[in-house]
């Protein structure tokens, strides 16, 4: 159903490093046509950033304990979640201290933000 007021959207897909320009026209929140892209994967990520954009979370959270003078640990969600659920999970990360001993793959904080999605460690600290 097309009423006339035909959006068009411009993105530079992230799927890969050749940073296809694409163009997503939409109607409402119909998606009508993807172009610019060279692979299935750049229209896969146009119709999920124009619908559901998500992004993975990359961060620090303070370490207590650590036997090398660690003040800090590197973590990430462990898939993409909601934009709209950024500043939640950060809020969180904010909040806690976690002891030491920490390995990759620790989860730091499980289901953040209600996400669904946990945080998990990406360096080790003794």
């Amino acid at each position: 159903m097309c009423d006339g007021m035909i959006e068009k959207r411009k993105l530079v897909c992230i799927g890969c490093p050749l940073g296809c320009p694409i163009t997503v026209e939409m109607n409402g929140q119909q998606i009508i046509s993807v172009s610019g892209n060279t692979c299935p994967r750049g229209e896969a990520y146009a119709r999920k950033e124009v619908t559901n954009p998500t992004r993975i979370v990359t961060s620090t959270v303070r370490v207590s304990g650590s036997k090398v003078g660690a003040v800090t640990v590197s973590c990430k969600t462990r898939t993409d979640i909601s934009k709209q659920k950024i500043f939640d999970v950060i809020r969180d990360l904010k909040s806690i201290t976690v002891p030491a001993p920490i390995h990759i793959g620790d989860v730091i904080i499980p289901n953040a933000a209600a996400t669904g999605v946990d945080i998990v460690a990406t360096k080790n600290i003794s």
